[in-house]
């Protein structure tokens, strides 16, 4: 097939599926078509290692569960998606158009377009470009050459429509990611527990798809221990990051690593590791909110944390909590010796922080993303509260 053919059955392709595909010759892009217009292609964080992928038909998963399909024939490259089975919300599609470097008067249209893309489940990308495996490599695959279990997907939809309060997370862990998707998988969790936001790893939790990797190799067990250990020293790292004391996150790694050891099944491994890193974030949480927090300062932190990309008013804070602005004012500061202005601002520094030492954005991107009017702006009050300036907080833990 010539590439002037490849193009347009591609074009096709897109427009049925309701999604964005790209052609690439090596690593340089040279074909994008998308239905759904967006100011940067959402590929961008993840572009790298979605290039390293060598099989002629694989996938990717981002940490938002977002899916791309790929197909490999010779020099040229076929990257369909993303889509999804469950819609992401607005402070995460902000968090990626972040991630994707939109500018800030363009993050909105970026949300809206995501939005429009169409939902699709990862079986149903694959079956798309084993099509188009068949032509280009004359290679004949099913989903089952893929470990991918339609019986499991089924089971996770039921579970999801369910949303039962008390759900068994253990049973919808994903156990064997694929290699390419571990770390950006495992990055997202350690932000679940450097921010202590529990309520968002255990949503997390219900929206992870049900992926198997294929054969096992004989040493499976040994190396889902290993991977264990790594998670429980990243883990404790991030909880230290958070504000828990050093001793006792390390007493706890070493606690989580000895239960491990004694166990003989993938699956209670990874049922294990969950709880682990529960239990991380849980300990966090308490140490930022306190031993017994409040029902106000619970839903006043998730409301902050879930739009911290926004300028964040008590009006609308106290909207979004049916109370009235007076109300909630004098009982926050009543239960916290603190007003909500300064919590709020607090914890977009303390997300600033985070950014600074661990991200290479620049301050117009950080000040722009924390929903700051202008740099100055945000490097002023960031003096405030950091007593430095966010040049000297960077040069002073990245040095």
């Amino acid at each position: 097939m010539n590439i002037a053919d490849l193009e347009y059955a591609c074009a096709l392709t897109g427009d049925l599926a309701g999604m964005p595909i790209r052609i690439y010759r090596g690593k340089e892009k040279t074909f994008y078509h998308s239905l759904v217009s967006l100011p940067k292609d959402p590929i961008l964080p993840y572009e790298e290692k979605i290039l390293e992928i060598s099989n002629h038909l694989s996938y990717f998963i981002t940490p938002y569960f977002h899916y791309y399909g790929v197909v490999n024939s010779n020099e040229y490259r076929i990257v369909l998606g993303p889509s999804g089975q469950k819609e992401l919300s607005e402070s995460e599609l902000k968090e990626l158009a972040f991630e994707c470097d939109v500018n800030k008067n363009e993050t909105d249209a970026f949300v809206s377009g995501m939005g429009r893309i169409v939902k699709m489940p990862l079986t149903s990308i694959l079956q798309i470009l084993c099509s188009f495996n068949f032509i280009l490599n004359n290679e004949r695959l099913t989903l089952y050459d893929l470990a991918i279990y339609d019986e499991e997907q089924a089971a996770l939809s039921k579970q999801l429509e369910k949303e039962e309060i008390n759900n068994d997370y253990d049973d919808i862990f994903p156990k064997n990611e694929d290699k390419h998707n571990t770390l950006d998988i495992e990055q997202t969790l350690m932000g679940y527990i450097r921010r202590g936001d529990v309520s968002a790893l255990k949503e997390w939790a219900k929206r992870a798809p049900i992926i198997k990797s294929g054969t096992l190799s004989p040493d499976s067990i040994r190396q889902s221990k290993n991977t264990f250990i790594v998670s429980a020293t990243l883990a404790s790292r991030e909880a230290i990051r958070g504000g828990l004391d050093a001793e006792e996150a390390l007493s706890l790694s070493d606690a989580y690593i000895q239960k491990c050891e004694l166990l003989n099944s993938l699956e209670a491994i990874a049922s294990l590791q969950f709880h682990m890193v529960v239990e991380y974030a849980e300990k966090v949480k308490r140490l930022r909110l306190g031993k017994n927090p409040s029902k106000l300062l619970i839903d006043v932190s998730n409301y902050v944390q879930n739009h911290i990309s926004e300028p964040i008013g008590i009006k609308k804070l106290s909207q979004a909590m049916y109370l009235s602005r007076t109300y909630l004012a004098m009982k926050f500061k009543k239960e916290t010796n603190q007003t909500l202005t300064e919590y709020i601002m607090q914890e977009k520094m303390d997300e600033a922080k985070r950014l600074l030492r661990y991200s290479n954005k620049p301050l117009s991107t950080i000040s722009a993303y924390l929903g700051f009017s202008s740099q100055s702006h945000f490097s002023n009050v960031f003096k405030k509260y950091v007593k430095q300036t966010p040049n000297e907080y960077k040069a002073k833990h990245n040095g």
